[in-house]
């Protein structure tokens, strides 16, 4: 499975949401890599 959070505007939550949803998939077993290209 692949997750892209993307969005232009700042200040939207994208950080806290993608954390969010990385570490929810590595507590479900996933092989898990989150990245910022910011």
């Amino acid at each position: 499975m692949r997750v892209l959070l993307m969005t232009g505007k700042g200040g939207v939550g994208k950080t806290s949401v993608a954390a969010a949803t990385g570490l929810r998939c590595a507590e479900l077993g996933y092989k898990t890599l989150v990245l910022s290209t910011d």
